[in-house]
């Protein structure tokens, strides 16, 4: 079988679509289609969720895009609604009508939150995301337990714990459907070391594992697909900028939001190639970060094959260098606590944050 790697996994056929009227791409889409499926997303009248229905508006593995936010996703989708693609959009706002939302999706993507702000760290959004983050999984649980749920809300370290823990109180709980979508990161790694390197974007594939905030954002650059070769202050560099790229897109904007359009379009991606595993197309991969044993920790991003149930197989780290081998080591600390401190919310019996 042909391996797809994660740099070519999720090619949003749609969007170059000047570029779709072959017969080929058109036989393709129709197939798409034939198995196309419902999409909620939550949190859809954001900075990530309105590029993020777009993205998803003009995807032929959608069928139905169901929007929920808490204010102003009817207009939300009115506006989308204008867009000349198959997707049948809905809107919905206020948590009594939430079910209707979710009722038969098979995939919940969950943008739901607030933005950082210069300053501000994943971490700081805790207390506010989390509570949201909780709500939102105990709705999800209710109405459509059998869906695929892919996390965006920061801290997603954290906010993926709490979202098993909900599942598992709730007797629903799948390890290959509660996913943390860490597939920017994984973007900003090809595109830095594809400027660095000089090589076309599209064909460079980095490895990005851990978690998805800091020093627990782990690139595996001794990976890269195609082999190339870093010198130590290259790698440290490059190790830096793509742990702090958040942060890099936070200061530029100078207070006027976060990484959204790139949040977007990694989600879209990461969309995408869920639907397509959902399908049963095979050899599909991405970066996620799931329940795993790939280290001593619970959960750890790394690369994973989806399929009909979700993250069907998660994939060893590989050899690793020593210096790879080192960030590991000071990532776990961090990132165990920041599981225990989704862990601890989740069982707090008091009620989460209103949504």
């Amino acid at each position: 079988m042909r391996r797809v790697s994660p740099s070519t996994a999720s090619s949003l056929p749609v969007i170059s679509g000047r570029h779709a009227a072959t017969s080929r791409r058109s036989a393709a889409i129709t197939e798409a289609r034939a198995g196309a499926r419902k999409v909620a997303l939550l949190g859809a009248a954001g900075g990530i969720g309105q590029p993020l229905a777009l993205l998803l508006k003009m995807q032929p593995y959608v069928a139905e895009l169901s929007l929920y936010d808490i204010a102003n996703t009817v207009g939300v989708a009115a506006d989308l609604s204008h867009c000349n693609t198959s997707v049948q959009v809905t809107g919905h706002t206020g948590e009594e009508n939430l079910a209707a939302c979710l009722e038969g999706a098979d995939l919940v993507v969950i943008p739901a939150g607030v933005p950082r702000k210069p300053g501000m760290t994943r971490d700081d959004l805790f207390n506010i995301n989390a509570g949201i983050v909780k709500k939102l999984a105990i709705k999800i649980a209710e109405h459509c337990p059998q869906a695929v749920i892919a996390i965006i809300s920061n801290p997603v370290n954290s906010t993926v714990p709490i979202t098993a823990e909900v599942m598992k109180a709730a007797g629903v709980y799948d390890k290959r459907k509660v996913l943390g979508v860490t597939t920017l990161d994984v973007v900003r790694a090809n595109t830095f070391v594809a400027e660095a390197k000089g090589l076309a974007v599209q064909d460079v594939d980095v490895p990005v594992v851990g978690g998805h905030a800091g020093v627990t954002i782990l690139p595996l650059l001794s990976q890269t697909n195609p082999t190339v070769s870093f010198t130590d202050d290259e790698m440290a560099k490059l190790t830096d900028r793509i742990q702090n790229a958040g942060t890099e897109v936070v200061e530029a904007k100078a207070g006027a939001g976060s990484a959204t359009l790139s949040m977007a379009y990694a989600a879209a991606r990461f969309s995408e190639s869920v639907l397509r595993g959902l399908e049963g197309e095979p050899d599909v991969y991405e970066a996620a970060y799931v329940e795993s044993s790939v280290t001593e920790l619970p959960y750890f991003a790394t690369k994973v094959r989806l399929g009909p149930n979700g993250a069907e197989e998660v994939l060893p780290l590989g050899k690793l260098t020593p210096f790879e081998e080192k960030g590991v080591q000071e990532l776990i600390p961090v990132l165990k606590k920041n599981i225990d401190t989704g862990v601890e919310f989740a069982q707090k019996k008091e009620a989460a944050a209103k949504v």
